[in-house]
């Protein structure tokens, strides 16, 4: 697949461009999109970018991070601290992403979201407000691993890292969650199913699928 070199500035503007125009594949009135990556491409930036630049376009939004809703850590450790399988299959409360986020965007939901729900530094319940998504508003939900859930995305970005850039930019004490990235790359091929493709070895110099 050719990529282009962007900056990220113009890369945010470019998918606002795109995302301006979005509609709901189901008729819901809430466009979902997925920004999925592993924490070192820093998804949220990107997301939290895009949000802005629909925010000068008049478009309404919410950011979420998908780390919002962590397991509680008597869960999410039950196999030790540094379980690569259990990193994959069992920290995140999909459930509860199911629940406080995509059931109320669904056609003729509320549009009342919970941003998030569980403080993994305190290991304690947010207790954050409900958030009204205005009719015509998008959910930007960011995060890791996305892409293996079927959660109701109307379009996702994929932020790429080589193993040797993944490697390179995961902090050492966190490289016990490399397999489970290497296993997301083999079942769910994240490149090659994401409907925006994003390289971001170099954070410098990002380049996409256009």
């Amino acid at each position: 697949m050719r990529l282009e070199a962007i900056t990220w500035d113009r890369l945010a503007e470019q998918l606002a461009d795109r995302l301006a125009a979005l509609e709901a594949a189901d008729g819901s009135a809430w466009p979902r999109v997925g920004f999925d990556g592993a924490p070192a491409a820093h998804p949220g930036a990107l997301a939290e970018r895009v949000a802005e630049a629909l925010r000068v376009r008049g478009r309404p939004s919410l950011v979420v991070d998908a780390e919002g809703f962590l397991r509680p850590a008597s869960l999410r450790l039950e196999h030790g601290r540094r379980d690569a399988e259990s990193y994959y299959g069992g920290w995140f409360d999909t459930g509860a992403l199911w629940r406080e986020v995509f059931g109320p965007l669904d056609p003729g939901g509320s549009g009342r979201v919970l941003p998030d729900l569980w403080d993994p530094a305190t290991d304690r319940a947010t207790r954050s407000p409900y958030v009204h998504l205005p009719s015509g508003g998008i959910l930007l939900l960011h995060g890791p691993l996305l892409l293996r859930h079927w959660f109701p995305f109307d379009l996702t970005v994929h932020l790429l890292l080589s193993p040797a850039a993944l490697r390179r930019r995961t902090p050492e004490a966190d490289h016990w969650t490399l397999p489970a990235f290497e296993r997301y790359t083999s079942e769910i091929d994240p490149a090659g199913t994401a409907d925006v493709l994003v390289r971001a070895d170099d954070p410098r110099h990002p380049a996409w699928n256009g």
